[in-house]
C-alpha cells in the first residue's frame, strides 16, 4: 500500500512539473521587455508622455519618466545615478559626454524650442510683438514668474539677460516669482492658478498646461532657441532598449508630436 502511494505521488509530481513547464512556455515572456529610465528636463515631458503608448505598442518596452531641472540632471548623472537616458539642453548633454558619463556616439539632437510668454486662459492678452511692446507688457504686469536661473533652466537664464538688455531688471525682479521647482511645477501652471499674470518659459512647457495659454514667443530680436539633446548614460541598465527609443524619437510619428508641442524636430 505504501509502495503504491509513493508511486502515485511520484507520478503526480512529474505531471505537475510537466504542466507547470507547459504553462511557462505558453505564457507571455517579459524577458525582452525593458523599462527605460529617462531623466529629463520638462521640455520633453509632454512629448514623452504623448508617445509612451505608441512606443510601448511598437517595441514592448516602457518609458519611465523622471523629471529634474538641468543642473540636477547634470549632478545626478555625474554622481552615477542608474538611469538609461538623459535629456536636457545641448550644453548639459555635451558636458556629460565630455565627462565620460554619456556614450559619445549615442548623442542625439531631439528638438529646438524658443521661449514664450504664458497668460491665464481667458485673461487679457497684451501686445508683445515688438521689443518695445514686450517691454511695456512686462512693466505693466502685476507679477511675473520664470524659472530660477540657479536651477539651470535655459529660459530663466536668458530672461534675466533680456531684462538687463532692456534696462528694467530692477523693476521686474521686484515683482517676480523665481520658480525653483520648474521641473515639476511649470511656471505656466502658476499662471493658470492666477498666482502670476505672466509666465516666461520654453514654449513646449506652456502649450501642454491646462488653464494657461501661449501669448506668443519673445520678439525675434530677444529670442533664444534651446537645443534639446539626449544621450545614453554610460552605466545604463538597458542600453539596447534605449537605442530602440532613440530610433523611435526620430520617426515621423515622434516628429508630429514634437511639432504639436511647439518645437522644431531636431533630426539625428
Amino acid at each position: 500500500m505504501q509502495l503504491r502511494r509513493r508511486r502515485w505521488l511520484s507520478c503526480l509530481s512529474r505531471i505537475t512539473v510537466t504542466i507547470s513547464f507547459a504553462i511557462a512556455l505558453a505564457a507571455p515572456t517579459a524577458s525582452n521587455t525593458a523599462e527605460i529610465k529617462v531623466l529629463t528636463s520638462r521640455a520633453m515631458n509632454h512629448v514623452l508622455s504623448e508617445l509612451a503608448g505608441a512606443f510601448e505598442r511598437s517595441s514592448d518596452h516602457k518609458i519611465v519618466i523622471i523629471l529634474a531641472p538641468p543642473a540636477e540632471i547634470r549632478r545626478r548623472i555625474v554622481n552615477s545615478e542608474i538611469v538609461d537616458v538623459a535629456m536636457s539642453a545641448e550644453a548639459i548633454i555635451g558636458d556629460l559626454v565630455q565627462r565620460g558619463k554619456i556614450v559619445p556616439d549615442s548623442k542625439l539632437t531631439l528638438a529646438r524650442v524658443g521661449i514664450g510668454v504664458a497668460v491665464r486662459a481667458g485673461s487679457p492678452k497684451p501686445d508683445i510683438a515688438s521689443v518695445e511692446a514686450f517691454k511695456r507688457a512686462l512693466l505693466a504686469a502685476s507679477s511675473i514668474v520664470y524659472t530660477d536661473p540657479a536651477v539651470g533652466g535655459a529660459s530663466g537664464i536668458h530672461f534675466e539677460k533680456v531684462l538687463d538688455r532692456l534696462g528694467i531688471a530692477k523693476e521686474i525682479k521686484a515683482k517676480s516669482i523665481l520658480n525653483a521647482r520648474a521641473a515639476t511645477t511649470p511656471s505656466a501652471e502658476i499662471v493658470a492658478r492666477g498666482e502670476a499674470e505672466l509666465g516666461i518659459q520654453l514654449i513646449s512647457e506652456i502649450v501642454s498646461i491646462p488653464g494657461a495659454e501661449l501669448l506668443g514667443p519673445l520678439p525675434a530680436e530677444l529670442q533664444a532657441m534651446t537645443v534639446i539633446s539626449a544621450g545614453i548614460v554610460a552605466t545604463a541598465s538597458e542600453p539596447d532598449a534605449a537605442k530602440v527609443l532613440f530610433k523611435f524619437l526620430t520617426s515621423p510619428t515622434a516628429a508630429a508630436v514634437i511639432e504639436a508641442s511647439g518645437m522644431e524636430p531636431g533630426g539625428s
